[in-house]
């Protein structure tokens, strides 16, 4: 299964930084590439999100259990309906210093297609990292308190 993983060294504390991450329903407001999150359902340690963002100009959609690890500043999430077969992964956020972080964002997907895997897969995993570079900027500009997008 393809796996995309990114990795940046950004301004700002852990718990900083795990708090931006775990109010996905901002991420519209800070990544250019999402739509919309809806938080459907809350318990403890978790929540289920509806997504809609852009990838390479088409619309995903997709419904995702988010599970939060914050003795690890780790969030799992797993969709559980949508447009690809699979797609799963965790972000992580291990302290460098008291004010520096390194996020990671891993991610597996699987379209669904055996077929046209090899075709769809490089470009998938370009859009992909791409995007997910574009999520760590954003997450970095809400902490600096910048603008949004």
């Amino acid at each position: 299964m393809p796996t995309v993983e990114v990795q940046e060294t950004i301004e700002g504390g852990a718990d900083a930084v795990y708090r931006v991450l775990t109010r996905m329903q901002d991420f519209p407001s800070l990544m250019p590439s999402v739509e919309s999150v809806v938080i459907r359902e809350i318990g403890d340690g978790w929540t289920v999100s509806e997504w809609t963002a852009r990838l390479q100009g088409r619309k995903f959609h997709w419904v995702e259990r988010d599970e939060f690890v914050p003795q690890r500043w780790q969030i799992v999430f797993r969709q559980l309906q949508g447009d690809l077969k699979v797609f799963a992964g965790e972000w992580r956020v291990d302290p460098v210093s008291p004010s520096q972080s390194r996020v990671t964002l891993v991610t597996e997907f699987e379209f669904g297609i055996p077929m046209l895997a090899a075709l769809l897969n490089p470009v998938a995993r370009y859009a992909l990292r791409q995007n997910a570079l574009s999520m760590l900027a954003g997450v970095q500009r809400a902490i600096a308190g910048g603008p949004a997008k």
